[in-house]
């Protein structure tokens, strides 16, 4: 609100006459109100950002090693220094470790972070998947499934029996980055079950003997 303020008068008789000063004062209450209630409302309506975190599954350590389930069909990845990067399929053997079923020796077999190595890897093992998402994916551009059905279907797809699994390993001269790569690229290749697990003695031993 605005006032003006008058000020001066006749004097008297004898007096001269002065001019009427007049001065204007600003209330700006009204305003600072204004602006308080326009930041209350825009930032009780903002939406804030989402931190973005990463989900990485640790299976429980078994109290005895007699409960540890044995994976069969599981991709292992070992993360090493110098940005080197193992793999294996299946069951892991070694020399002095119980085989009664003659298995041959686990070897391993030398990738790299690039798209003709891990990505491709990773592709080719899960195939199936990745056609069955695609195909969910057509139906949903066709709208011939809902987003909510599509999302169950896809982590269906993704957490069935056939379905690749993936164990990452990694021995104390691995770089956490590089951890981190390959579980951005299984999320990138439809991967829905793996975890980061300890590697073994034995693996240990062959990570050191095939390095040298």
């Amino acid at each position: 609100m605005a006032e003006v303020n008058t000020g001066g008068g006749d004097g008297g008789k004898h007096q001269k006459k002065r001019a009427k000063k007049s001065s204007t004062r600003i209330d700006m209450t009204p305003m600072v109100d204004l602006a308080f209630l326009l930041l209350t409302f825009f930032v009780l309506t903002s939406t804030f950002a989402k931190p973005k975190t990463m989900e990485i599954n640790y299976p429980a350590k078994p109290e005895d090693d007699k409960d540890r389930i044995k994976v069969n069909n599981a991709l292992t990845f070992i993360v090493t220094d110098k940005d080197q990067l193992y793999y294996y399929y299946g069951e892991f053997f070694a020399e002095g470790m119980p085989n009664p079923d003659g298995k041959p020796l686990t070897k391993l077999t030398k990738t790299d972070f690039s798209s003709e190595g891990l990505h491709k890897l990773l592709l080719d093992r899960n195939k199936p998947t990745i056609s069955a998402i695609d195909k969910l994916t057509e139906q949903v551009k066709r709208k011939e499934i809902a987003d909510t059905t599509y999302k169950r279907l896809v982590n269906k797809e993704k957490g069935a029996k056939e379905a690749l699994t993936v164990l990452i390993k990694a021995d104390d001269k691995a770089v956490y980055k590089n951890v981190i790569d390959v579980v951005d690229e299984l999320n990138v290749c439809n991967v829905g079950k793996y975890a980061i697990v300890d590697l073994g003695a034995k693996e240990q031993e062959l990570i050191q003997a095939t390095t040298k």
